[in-house]
C-alpha cells in the first residue's frame, strides 16, 4: 500500500446525553475509540477460542503505524508525523455541568483542529501544506458535526474544509432520530436531544430538505468519498431500544443512517456497547478498506425471471390478480481469519433489500423510468492484504438468497399450499479478482456446487461489455449478478 494515502485521522465522538456520560467521555484519552471487543468461536474439537479486537485506535497503530498526539501527559505542541491520530475533544468545556457546545460550535472547533494539525505536520513547507489532507472518522452525532463543517458555509475556515479527503461515519443519524416512529421534536431541548430533529439539522447544515429528508450533501462534498456504516442489531443496544425498535441499530433507524449517493454498508451491529459498530472488526475492516484500499467492487442483480409457486402460477393462468414482492439477502465475506462479513443484509435483521415486482420488471407501471434492480453490495478491497500464498488474487464470498413475500391471490392471502420462507434462489458465489496489468480479471465459483479452492470460471460478458455471473435455480429463477470493479483512491 502506498504511504501517500496515510493521512492524519481525526476521530469525532458521538452524543453524550447525561452529565455523567460527559464526565466518562472526557476522562479517557481516546474518548471511547480505544474500546475493543472479544468474540468466542468454537473450534473443530468443540473447544472455545477467544478472538480479540483491540480497538480501532490500537489496530491503526499496529497495522498502519499511526500514533496519537500525546506526549508527557499533554497534547504535543511540536512537529507531528503525517500518521497522527487526533481525538476531537469538543466536550471538554462541558465538564462539571458546564455549557454543552452546539453542533455549530463543535464544527468550528473541528475546523481549528484541522488547521492546528496541518501546522504541526507541515510546518512552513508550502508544498506540504498545499497537499495536506485529513480523514474524518465519526460516530453517531459526530457525523453531523463533520457535515456541519463541510456543508455550512458560515462555519469554519475554507482551508480546513478543503483539507478533508474522506469521511467515515458509524451509525450517524443523517436523517434524524425517531422515537416510537416520530422524529424527536424540535422543542425538546433537554440534553440537546433536538439536535436530531430534521428541521434543526437543516438549520445547522444550511440545507434545504428533499422530500422532507436531510440526508444529502447538497453538492458540498463528493458523496463517493463519504462512507456510512449502518447498524442493524437493535437487540444489543440497551439504552432506548424499547422505543426505537426493529430495523435500527437500537438508536438510529436503518433508513436514517445513510447519505444519498454515498457508499454504505449494512452490518449486524448495534449503535454502541459490547456489540457496537465502533469496537468491531467489521467496522474496522470497512474503515481501513475505504481509507486505504485500492479497489471498489459493486454487484447488482438484474432479474430475468421470477417464477411463481405452481399453485400461484395456476391462479394467475385462471385470471386471478396476483400481488407479491421480493426480498434479496446478501452477506459478503472476504478471505480473512476469523471470517468477518463486510456487508450483511438479511431478512431477520430487517435489512434485506425489498423490491416490488413491477419495480424490476415493469418500471413504467411503478412510476419509474428505469428498472430498480437491487445493488446487493458495494465493498472496498485492499490488494495489500493479499498474502504470498494467494498470489495476486483477492477472494470474497457473496452468500445470496432471493425470497418472495407472501402472495395475495384475488385480494386474499394465499397460504394454503405455501411453504414458509421458501427461497427462489440460494447459493454462495465465490468471486476471485486477480490483478492483471492495470485492471482485474474476474472469475467465479458456485460455492454450494463446487469447492471454493478451485480456479473457477471466467465471468460472462454481455453485448455491452458488462461482466456478470449467471444465477439459476431448478425452480426457474434466472438472473445476472453484474460485477464492476474499479480502481479506488
Amino acid at each position: 500500500m502506498s504511504k501517500s494515502f496515510l493521512h492524519p485521522i481525526i476521530y469525532v465522538r458521538g452524543f453524550a446525553r447525561l452529565d455523567a456520560e460527559i464526565e466518562d467521555t472526557i476522562n479517557t484519552p481516546y474518548m471511547g475509540f480505544n474500546l475493543g471487543a472479544t468474540r468466542v468461536r468454537q473450534g473443530p474439537g468443540g473447544e472455545l477460542h477467544t478472538f480479540i479486537f483491540e480497538s480501532p485506535v490500537i489496530r491503526l497503530m499496529k497495522d498502519y503505524g499511526y500514533r496519537d498526539v500525546y506526549q508527557d501527559g499533554a497534547v504535543h505542541e511540536g512537529r507531528l508525523p503525517r500518521t497522527s491520530l487526533l481525538i476531537h475533544r469538543y466536550y471538554e468545556d462541558a465538564e462539571g455541568g458546564g455549557r454543552r457546545p452546539s453542533i455549530v460550535e463543535a464544527a468550528a472547533e473541528l475546523s481549528a483542529r484541522i488547521l492546528w494539525l496541518r501546522e504541526r505536520v507541515c510546518g512552513a513547507d508550502d508544498e506540504a501544506r498545499a497537499a495536506f489532507k485529513v480523514y474524518l472518522v465519526a460516530h453517531s452525532m459526530g457525523g453531523l458535526i463533520c457535515r456541519c463543517l463541510l456543508q455550512n458555509d458560515a462555519v469554519g475556515d475554507p482551508e480546513a474544509k478543503a483539507c478533508v479527503d474522506k469521511v467515515f461515519t458509524y451509525g450517524t443519524p443523517h436523517n434524524g432520530i425517531e422515537i416510537a416512529g416520530i422524529n424527536v421534536p424540535r422543542f425538546l431541548g433537554m440534553w440537546d436531544v433536538n439536535n436530531f430533529n430534521r428541521e434543526s439539522i437543516a438549520d445547522f447544515l444550511r440545507l434545504r430538505p428533499r422530500n422532507g429528508r436531510v440526508n444529502h450533501l447538497d453538492g458540498d462534498f463528493p458523496p463517493e468519498r463519504f462512507f456510512c456504516l449502518v447498524g442493524t442489531n437493535h437487540r444489543d443496544y440497551e439504552a432506548v431500544r424499547f422505543a426505537v425498535g426493529a430495523s435500527s441499530d437500537g438508536l438510529v433507524k436503518i433508513d436514517n443512517a445513510w447519505i444519498e449517493g454515498a457508499p454504505r454498508v449494512h452490518a449486524y451491529l448495534s449503535h454502541s456497547g459490547h456489540c457496537g459498530m465502533v469496537n468491531s472488526e467489521t467496522g474496522y475492516q470497512n474503515l481501513t478498506r475505504f481509507l486505504f484500499g485500492d479497489a471498489l467492487m459493486t454487484a447488482r442483480m438484474v432479474v430475468e425471471h421470477l417464477p411463481l409457486p405452481p399453485s400461484v402460477e395456476q391462479a394467475k393462468e385462471d385470471g386471478d390478480a396476483i400481488e407479491g414482492s421480493y426480498l434479496f439477502e446478501c452477506t459478503v465475506t472476504p478471505r480473512l481469519f476469523p471470517p468477518v462479513a463486510l456487508s450483511d443484509r438479511r431478512i431477520e435483521h430487517g435489512s434485506a433489500i425489498f423490491r416490488r415486482y413491477d419495480e424490476m420488471c415493469h418500471p413504467e407501471r411503478a412510476g419509474h423510468e428505469h428498472a430498480r434492480h437491487p445493488v446487493l453490495f458495494s465493498v472496498y478491497l485492499d490488494s495489500s492484504k493479499i498474502t504470498v500464498s494467494q498470489g495476486r488474487t483477492m477472494l470474497l464470498v457473496a452468500d445470496i438468497a432471493v425470497r418472495s413475500t407472501e402472495f395475495k391471490v384475488a385480494g386474499r392471502w394465499f397460504v394454503n399450499r405455501r411453504v414458509p420462507d421458501e427461497n427462489l434462489f440460494r447459493d454462495k458465489v465465490v468471486i476471485l479478482a486477480t490483478a492483471d496489468g492495470d485492471g482485474w480479471r474476474l472469475r467465479y465459483i458456485m460455492g454450494d456446487e463446487d469447492w471454493g479452492e478451485g480456479r473457477g470460471r471466467a465471468v460472462k460478458v454481455d453485448d455491452d461489455g458488462a461482466t456478470y455471473v449467471p444465477l439459476r435455480s431448478r425452480k426457474g429463477f434466472r438472473a445476472r449478478l453484474c460485477l464492476e470493479i474499479a480502481a479506488w483512491q
